[in-house]
């Protein structure tokens, strides 16, 4: 159906009118500000009228409905979204596989001087600290506290000295 086909200012009046009179039941029922906003919206669909703005905004609305019929009902379009999925994928997968071969790469063994592969050295900050203090009787767990499902945070919290 085309823009000309349509008696646009009935349907346009006939909108407003009817948003006039819901406007009018809301100003009476919830207040002025429902009420204005309402008259607001409702003298739009006359605005377009007569700024000719109706005839850009059913251009817009034909142009989204074809390219969404057109994308919903067309095969070659849904060939385009597998392969973007795909592409997708390619991306996340490949991502995984290069984090992994970095990680080897930095465990990578060096011959030692008798000709040996030995396994490198670490940074001491990737290691944990060894103390030669024995543990305080703070980090056993306690029997009673067992059954709050909070006590390993609580527990964690306090070695750290936060509370």
């Amino acid at each position: 159906m085309s823009f000309d086909q349509i008696a646009w200012l009935p349907l346009c009046a006939g909108a407003t009118i009817a948003g006039l009179v819901l406007s009018f039941l809301a100003f009476r029922r919830r207040g002025a500000a429902s009420g204005l906003r309402l008259a607001a919206w409702a003298l739009l669909p006359v605005a377009a009228y007569l700024t000719d703005a109706l005839r850009s905004l059913w251009t817009i609305g034909v142009t989204i409905v074809g390219f969404v019929t057109g994308l919903v009902f067309n095969p070659l379009v849904w060939a385009g979204v597998a392969v973007a999925g795909l592409s997708a994928v390619l991306f996340v997968v490949s991502g995984v596989m290069r984090g992994r071969k970095l990680r080897i790469v930095g465990r990578r063994k060096k011959p030692s001087a008798d000709g040996q592969q030995e396994q490198s050295v670490q940074p001491a900050a990737n290691k944990p600290a060894v103390s030669s203090k024995p543990q305080p009787a703070a980090a056993a767990p306690k029997a009673g506290k067992r059954d709050d499902d909070f006590s390993d945070i609580e527990e964690l919290l306090k070695r750290r000295g936060i509370s």
